[in-house]
């Protein structure tokens, strides 16, 4: 079951990410084609480095068509996700570490449901929701905070390692969340960025494209 949201006021305080109807001129401007090495993308997951195999599992998520969809949906618990042909930025992040093993549902909810009050309170919550709590920047930026996983904002790209998390303002009230790939630019100059702005979950040239408001590596033992 969904409820769709009618307006982009209301997506935007909904999941406290961006919303775009029409993001065909930064996809074109941004975009790269991932590589459809599927045997190349596998022996990746089979790194032992935690970040790389995070990394990799996030580049996959770009061979798949989603459609940007913030509608709310009601969803299991754990491990829950909505339907797999739709996304918002959020749900690049949840899928890419439910590829390596760790269910940010679950994670979020529990230490909302134990520190509610340290959480942000941008959409009059008066409990936690299993359904959506997980799927909204600022709630993923404050469990990453408390968890102790931010690292410094820079302006210097070799500061961003591949499996990093990274938060941006838009302006107007807009965040957005992407993940830092193992993949570069065409001048080897910039790592490129798998998040969803609109377009489906892609590679983008984009790292300094917007103002960085969040820096974060995660990893839990699995």
């Amino acid at each position: 079951m969904h409820i769709l949201l009618l307006t982009p006021l209301i997506f935007t305080n909904f999941l406290g990410c961006y919303n775009s109807k029409e993001s065909t001129s930064l996809k074109d401007k941004f975009y790269y084609e991932a590589p459809k090495n599927s045997s190349q993308i596998n022996d990746e997951l089979d790194s032992s480095d935690f970040y790389y195999r995070l990394s990799a599992s996030a580049v996959k998520l770009t061979f798949h068509h989603v459609s940007y969809d913030a509608n709310y949906f009601s969803i299991s618990y754990p491990n829950g996700d909505i339907p797999k042909d739709k996304g918002v930025c959020c749900d690049v992040i949840i899928r890419a570490y439910r590829a390596v093993g760790i269910d940010l549902q679950k994670l979020v909810h529990e230490d909302m449901k134990k520190h509610f009050s340290e959480y942000p309170r941008l959409w009059g919550l008066k409990h936690t929701d299993t359904n959506i709590d997980h799927r909204r920047v600022p709630n993923l930026m404050c469990y990453f905070n408390r968890k102790n996983a931010s690292v410094s904002i820079s302006n210097k790209a070799n500061d961003y390692h591949y499996g990093d998390i990274v938060t941006w303002d838009l302006g107007n009230g807009q965040t957005h969340i992407g993940i830092v790939s193992h993949l570069k630019n065409a001048e080897k100059s910039r790592p490129l960025i798998v998040h969803n702005i609109g377009s489906g979950q892609i590679l983008s040239d984009c790292l300094f494209q917007f103002k960085i408001i969040g820096h974060y590596r995660y990893k839990i033992s699995v």
